[in-house]
């Protein structure tokens, strides 16, 4: 895989961990919720786990487990469970034997496979199994991160944020805070630290992580398997999809790592009504932003991203079916852009429901009652609410425009992205060395200089995607940009798409590359039609994005006051919100009403079958020839996926889930279509997890693939070789 399309690809899972309808709005404008006229949205009141279960462990819920589920964990218990959970690049993971063996999702393990893909090799579609530990490939700049350390540092971020005179000067000094903080336990620990903000700003723990950077991959289904269904499926239940991955982590000599902490593998798996845990690292939740901040979301940013991500979809789709020899090159970010889609679609609709946002309301007037209540409190917090609105106000006004100006997100014309990079590179280059960025001093500015043109566009492709892009820039600026106006004007976009293409120097590597070699003078002046209009429209680029960085500056501060009061009202009764960082989070196998019927708690192989034969044997539905003549061993009434009531969100793909012994009983590997709305709602009534059984797991391992030596491993907790 390129360096681009993996740096396309993690950008994606950034919008995805960071964040439908059958219209597409108009860009930047609002989309109302109808009203549901046959309930009194006054008496709709918040529930109690509406902000969701996804504890942390600097504050475990002991006595709530004990009351839920008459089980105590002891320090032990929690330990053992953290040091046993990983984090990979946009995933959860976990060791599950004393030799280092990891599990993940499939889908999790994409970029790995065609990252070890050989000449003449398709592992993404076919699949990969390592005989012998030799035959265990290793994964190019892949990690697995293990959380070692916790340590509260809430007094020293606040103490800096305090400090500040303005709301800029406050934000960037806690900034500067957390990055000194970041830098000191570093170098004291040579671990990867990070500092977590929860409750919005209430509280701040340094995370201390041990990286792993020797990742090599052990199994893999076929894509039929991992992703059985496909998009259709995605999102749904019930499932048969066998989304499992396994790794395998060395240690700096080359060997198995050898490690005391993993989570034992259950046979038998999970049964119904049983109390289930996972432990991963879900990746954003809003479950605690004011209803103000909800509202902008529904109606600028979730289109916005819903609109992109729906002509992403077409787009790649078209392409694909004109070009299936691409496929390898483009399915994975087609999968990716589809999952995006059926998320933003579910997000949008939550959002819209105004059962949710009555909840919400319910919850904030709570709150700022209790706030009203304190004198303390209502002195300090009592008018943020009214401010962030009036900031929602302020940052939807320039939404369309701050959009149009940025180059390097989801839905981009790659083109302008190198053109605008081209372009901050000569400004870059025209200031003395000491006051540029790092990235433009010393060693790492050849290494800039390489990636300005390392990019290979694919001119059919990025014509479509530059059709799409001047579109909504078109929406965007409303006939008031007159530079747009000169390059685009009243002309159909796919004219000057055509055009633009016809006379940019950038699709070609060397004349790119010529270009940057000639130096900051020559760029700034070129006639590039990307480039020209990146450097004429710089000026005012510059201010809306200044405009942009005040009014978030503004906004940040505010919410970083508004947690403080989160945490003195509610302390950790509540969970704070996702973070992308390991959490606990309880519940039980259940099954659930759907559609005028029940979907079971759990599936069997044999539901497979009957979508394989009932599609007549057809994508996404098709099955592997392995898979459709099975030995006579194989025992398809197994338990093959099941649903249970955990919070979940995107970033939990491949967190295990365990029993109260910490044994594997299952795998996360999706979420429900009636779970979409929970990143800014929690609710178990229909809302599930899907996970992949263990015996499942197991029986494929066993009967279908022949890998008698993960089987055993597996089983045994230690590898036999």
């Amino acid at each position: 895989m390129n360096k681009r399309l993996l740096i396309l690809i993690w950008t994606l899972v950034t919008v995805l961990l960071l964040a439908g309808c059958s219209t597409q709005p108009r860009l930047g404008g609002a989309v109302r919720p109808a009203v549901h006229s046959a309930v009194d949205l006054d008496t709709v009141r918040a529930g109690a786990f509406d902000t969701g279960k996804m504890w942390t462990f600097d504050y475990p819920p002991v006595d709530y487990f004990e009351r839920t589920y008459s089980f105590r964990p002891t320090p032990q218990w929690f330990e053992q469970a953290r040091l046993a959970a990983l984090r990979l690049p946009g995933c959860s993971a976990s060791f599950v034997t004393a030799d280092g063996l990891v599990m993940t999702n499939h889908h999790c393990a994409r970029g790995a496979l065609d990252a070890v893909n050989r000449e003449g090799e398709n592992l993404p579609q076919d699949g990969f199994y390592a005989a012998t530990l030799e035959d265990e490939r290793k994964i190019p700049n892949y990690y697995a991160d293990q959380l070692v350390l916790i340590e509260d540092v809430t007094d020293e971020v606040v103490r800096a944020f305090e400090q500040g005179k303005t709301d800029e000067e406050r934000v960037r000094m806690r900034q500067n805070a957390i990055a000194e903080i970041e830098k000191r336990y570093a170098e004291k620990t040579g671990l990867i630290c990070n500092v977590i903000t929860f409750y919005n700003g209430g509280r701040y723990s340094l995370y201390g992580y041990k990286r792993y950077t020797d990742v090599r991959l052990v199994f893999a289904p076929e894509q039929e398997l991992g992703y059985f269904g496909g998009d259709p499926d995605n999102f749904t239940y019930p499932r048969y999809a066998l989304d499992v991955t396994f790794y395998r982590v060395y240690g700096e000599d080359g060997k198995p790592l050898t490690t005391s902490t993993y989570f034992p593998w259950s046979a038998a798996g999970a049964a119904e009504d049983e109390a289930v845990f996972v432990l991963g690292n879900p990746g954003r939740t809003n479950r605690l932003l004011t209803v103000a901040q909800l509202e902008f979301m529904r109606d600028y940013q979730y289109p916005f991203l819903f609109r992109a991500l729906d002509n992403l979809v077409r787009i790649f789709s078209d392409y694909l079916a004109k070009h299936p020899d691409k496929k390898l090159q483009y399915q994975t970010q087609l999968f990716s852009y589809s999952n995006g889609h059926k998320l933003y679609e579910g997000r949008l609709k939550g959002l819209r429901d105004p059962i949710t946002l009555a909840k919400k309301r319910d919850f904030e007037r709570t709150f700022r009652s209790s706030v009203a209540t304190k004198p303390q409190l209502q002195r300090q917090y009592v008018a943020l609410w009214e401010e962030i609105e009036r900031l929602q106000t302020e940052k939807a006004a320039l939404f369309a425009e701050n959009n149009a100006f940025t180059f390097r997100r989801i839905g981009r014309s790659s083109l302008f992205g190198i053109a605008f990079d081209i372009v901050e590179y000569a400004k870059q280059m025209r200031r003395p060395e000491n006051e540029r960025d790092q990235r433009y001093r010393g060693n790492a500015l050849e290494q800039t200089k390489d990636r300005l043109v390392s990019a290979q566009v694919d001119v059919e492709l990025e014509r479509t995607l530059l059709e799409f892009h001047l579109t909504w820039m078109r929406d965007a600026f409303a006939g008031r940009n007159e530079h747009f106006n000169a390059l685009v004007g009243n002309r159909p976009v796919s004219a000057v798409a055509a055009e633009l293409l016809g006379s940019t120097i950038l699709t070609n590597k060397e004349t790119a590359t010529w270009l940057v070699e000639a130096g900051p003078d020559a760029i700034l002046a070129s006639t590039d039609p990307f480039i020209a209009f990146i450097v004429k429209t710089d000026a005012q680029a510059t201010d809306v994005r200044r405009r942009v960085s005040d009014v978030e500056s503004r906004e940040a501060a505010r919410v970083q006051m508004l947690g403080r009061a989160l945490y003195d009202v509610y302390g950790t009764s509540i969970p704070p919100d996702a973070t992308f960082t390991l959490r606990m989070a309880d519940g039980v196998v259940k099954g659930y009403p759907y559609n005028g019927t029940v979907a079971p708690p759990v599936t069997t192989f044999y539901g497979m079958y009957d979508r394989f034969y009932s599609f007549g044997k057809k994508e996404p539905w098709w099955l592997p020839d392995r898979w459709q003549t099975p030995p006579p061993t194989f025992t398809m009434s197994t338990p093959f996926n099941f649903v249970s009531t955990n919070d979940v969100i995107g970033g939990n793909s491949g967190s295990p889930v365990v029993n109260k012994n910490l044994e594997v009983v299952g795998l996360i590997f999706d979420g429900n279509i009636e779970s979409l709305p929970n990143d800014v709602l929690y609710s178990s009534e229909v809302e599930r997890a899907v996970s992949v059984h263990s015996a499942g797991i197991l029986e494929a391992l066993r009967s279908i693939y022949n890998a008698e030596r993960l089987v055993k491993e597996i089983r045994g907790g230690k590898t036999s070789q």
